[in-house]
C-alpha cells in the first residue's frame, strides 16, 4: 500500500505518547490504573480489547509480525497492546480531554487502515483476500470508537446507577406455567436478552467479547484453508479422472466427460458439506456463547444471594484467593482458546456427519441404488425396537415406580432398581456413550459448565478459573455493598443528596425522607443478616456451625436459634426484622 505501515506505526506511537502526557497535564493527576472499573462505559472497553485480540490473532499467520523489524514475533505480541493501551486510557479517565484524544487517535487508526485496506486489497497470505476479511474487526471496532468518543465527548458519561432496585424485592408469580410457556422457555433459554436491573460486569462482558472475535477467526481461517483448496481441485478435473477411478476399479460411466460431471458434482457437493457444518458450528457456537451469558448472570445472581452450594457443589466462604489475582485473565485466555478448539472439532464431526447424510442417504434415494444403509437398517429392525422399548420403559418407571413420594420428600425405591440391571440394556452401551460424545462436543466451547464428574470439576483448569472469577467479582463487587458504600460517601459529602435528606429528617423538615430511610435501612439490614457467605465472618459462626445449620445456600434459623440460647445474657443473631418492621419502626419514630 502507499501508506507505509513502519512509518504510521511511528508516528502514531508518537502521537499517543504525546497524547498520554497532555492528558496528564490536563487532568492533573496519576493515570488511572483500574481500567476495568464498573463505572465506566463497557463498550470501548470491549472494542479495545477486540482490537487487540484481531490483531494479534493475524500475527500467527503474518511473514512480518512488528512493522519496523523482521523476525520479531515476540516482541510483536507485547507491542500491539502497548499500540492501543492510549484508547483504553481516553476512555477510563471520563473526562472530555481524554474523549478528544480518544477519538483523534482511534480516527487515525481507522482512517490508514482502511486506506490501506482499499489501496491494496489482495495479499499472498493463505487466500488474496485473507487480510481484507481478517481486517473487518479492526474496522468495526475502530469505527464504534470513533463515535463512541464523539458521543462521549458531546453527551458526557453516564452517571452509575448502581443502587437502583438493590435492596426492593422482585415480583415472582406463583402460578404454575402452562405447557405453551414451558415450551416457550426453552428457546428463550438461549437467547440473551438485557435486564435492566443486573448489570453485567465488565470482565466477563470482556471475556465474551475476545471469545466472539475468536469465533470469527477460526471461522474465516477454516473456510479460507479449505474451500479454495476444493475450487482449485474442482477446476483441474478433466478426462483423465475417468482412468484414474478406473485403475481402482470404479467405472462411473463409460462416456469420460460424463464421468468428469459426475466428479465435478461430488466435489460440490463435498464443498456444500463442508459449508453447511461450517455454519451450522457458527451458530452452535454462538447459541452456546448466549447461553453461558445467561448462566452467567443467573450463576451471579445466585451468589450475589449466598447460594453457593449450586455453583460451587459445597459450602465455601466467598472470598479472594491466589488463583483468584490472575482468573480473569485465565479465564478470557481459556475462553478464547476454548472457542476455538471447540469450533474445529464441532466442525470436523458436523462434516462428517453432512457426508454419511448426503451420500449414504439422500443420493441414494434421489438415484434409487446402492441404499445399503436402508438394507442394513431394515435387517436389523427387532434392535431399533427393542432399543425404542427399553428406553421408553425405563423413562416410565423411573416416573412412576422409581421415585417414591412421601411427606413432600422423593427417595428412590430401590425395589425397582433391579430393572436397570436387564443384561438387554447392556447392549446399547455404545448408543449411550454416542449420545454422550454428541453432547460434550456440542458444549465444548462452554467454561461455564465442567464436561467432568462433580467431584473432578477442580481438575477442569477452565471451570475453575471460571469460578474463581465469579468469587472475585462477588466478593469486590457486590451490589449491596457498593450501594452501602455509595450511600456513606453520599452522607460525607457536604451537600450531598442522602446526606440532606436525612439532616433535614432530623430536623422534622420532612416526614417522608425519614420513611424512605428507616425503611431502606431495614432492608439492608435483612438483607446482610440473611445471607449465608456472610456467616463465617461472625462471632457465633463457630460454636454454632453443624451439619445442619446451612443447608443447600439457606439457614436454618432454628438451629441458629437454639444455639444462639445456649450464649448466656447474648442476643440470637437471628433476631432480624420481619418484612412487616419497616412499618412498625416508622410508627415509632
Amino acid at each position: 500500500p502507499t501508506v507505509d505501515d513502519a512509518l504510521f506505526n511511528i508516528c502514531i506511537l508518537s502521537i499517543s505518547v504525546s497524547s498520554l502526557e497532555s492528558e496528564y497535564m490536563k487532568v492533573k493527576v496519576h493515570l488511572p490504573t483500574n481500567f476495568l472499573d464498573q463505572t465506566q462505559n463497557k463498550g470501548p472497553v470491549m472494542a479495545v480489547f477486540g482490537l487487540v485480540f484481531s490483531k494479534l490473532a493475524m500475527l500467527v499467520i503474518s511473514p512480518d509480525p512488528l512493522p519496523f523489524c523482521k523476525d520479531t514475533p515476540l516482541i510483536a505480541i507485547f507491542y500491539y497492546p502497548v499500540l492501543y493501551y492510549p484508547l483504553l486510557v481516553c476512555g477510563s479517565l471520563q473526562h472530555k480531554a481524554g474523549y478528544v484524544f480518544g477519538s483523534l487517535l482511534s480516527l487515525g487508526h481507522f482512517g490508514v487502515l482502511l486506506w490501506q485496506k482499499i489501496d491494496c486489497p489482495k495479499t499472498p497470505e493463505i487466500y488474496k483476500y485473507y487480510a481484507l476479511l481478517a481486517g473487518l474487526p479492526q474496522l468495526a471496532c475502530l469505527a464504534y470508537l470513533c463515535v463512541r468518543f464523539a458521543l462521549l465527548f458531546v453527551r458526557g458519561p453516564k452517571t452509575d446507577q448502581v443502587r437502583r432496585a438493590v435492596l426492593i424485592p422482585t415480583a415472582s408469580s406463583q402460578d404454575k406455567p402452562t405447557l405453551a410457556e414451558r415450551i416457550l422457555e426453552v428457546p428463550k433459554s438461549y437467547i440473551y436478552i438485557p435486564d435492566k436491573v443486573f448489570r453485567f460486569p465488565l470482565k466477563l462482558a470482556v471475556s465474551a467479547c475476545v471469545a466472539f472475535v475468536a469465533l470469527y477467526h477460526t471461522a474465516l481461517l477454516l473456510v479460507v484453508g479449505v474451500v479454495p483448496t476444493l475450487h482449485i481441485v474442482r477446476a483441474g478435473i478433466d478426462e483423465n479422472i475417468a482412468f484414474l477411478l478406473l485403475g481402482f476399479g470404479i467405472v462411473l460411466s463409460d462416456d469420460r466427460m460424463e464421468v468428469v460431471q459426475i466428479v465435478t458434482f461430488y466435489t460440490w457437493l463435498l464443498e456444500v458439506c463442508y459449508l453447511c457444518a461450517m455454519t451450522l458450528s457458527c451458530l452452535l457456537s454462538l447459541i452456546m456463547l448466549m447461553r453461558s451469558m445467561i448462566l452467567h448472570r443467573s450463576n451471579l445472581k445466585g451468589l450475589y444471594k449466598g447460594d453457593i452450594y449450586s455453583i460451587y457443589n459445597s459450602q465455601k466462604t466467598i472470598s479472594p484467593s491466589k488463583p483468584g489475582l490472575v482468573c480473569w485473565m485465565g479465564l478470557t485466555g481459556y475462553q478464547a482458546a476454548i472457542v476455538c478448539l471447540g469450533m474445529a472439532i464441532q466442525t470436523l464431526v458436523f462434516f462428517i456427519c453432512f457426508l454419511f447424510l448426503v451420500f449414504l442417504i439422500i443420493i441414494p434415494i434421489f438415484h434409487g441404488r446402492n441404499i445399503i444403509v436402508f438394507e442394513i437398517a431394515g435387517k436389523v429392525w427387532p434392535v431399533w425396537v427393542t432399543l425404542l422399548l427399553v428406553t421408553a420403559l425405563q423413562h416410565l418407571a423411573a416416573k412412576f415406580a422409581f421415585i417414591k413420594r412421601e411427606a413432600g420428600t422423593r427417595d428412590l425405591n430401590n425395589s425397582y432398581l433391579t430393572l436397570f440391571r436387564l443384561p438387554m440394556t447392556a447392549r446399547f452401551l455404545g448408543c449411550t456413550m454416542v449420545i454422550t460424545a454428541l453432547f460434550n462436543i456440542v458444549h465444548l466451547s462452554r467454561i461455564d459448565i465442567s464436561l467432568l464428574h462433580r467431584t473432578a470439576e477442580s481438575y477442569d483448569p477452565a471451570y475453575r478459573y471460571y469460578t474463581h472469577s465469579l468469587k472475585v467479582e462477588v466478593s469486590q463487587s457486590h451490589p449491596v455493598m457498593k450501594a452501602f458504600c455509595g450511600m456513606l460517601l453520599d452522607m460525607m459529602v457536604e451537600g450531598g443528596p442522602v446526606g440532606q435528606k436525612i439532616r433535614d429528617a432530623e430536623e422534622g423538615r420532612d416526614p417522608k425522607p425519614a420513611h424512605i430511610r428507616v425503611r431502606a435501612r431495614w432492608q439492608l439490614l435483612y438483607t446482610l443478616v440473611n445471607n449465608p457467605s456472610l456467616l463465617g465472618s461472625r462471632k457465633h459462626f463457630q460454636t454454632l456451625q453443624t451439619s445442619e445449620s446451612v443447608l443447600n445456600g439457606t439457614p436454618n434459623h432454628s438451629s441458629k436459634k437454639q444455639g444462639s440460647k445456649k450464649e448466656a445474657g447474648k442476643p440470637a443473631a437471628e433476631d432480624v426484622p420481619s418484612a412487616e418492621a419497616p412499618a412498625d419502626q416508622e410508627k415509632k419514630d
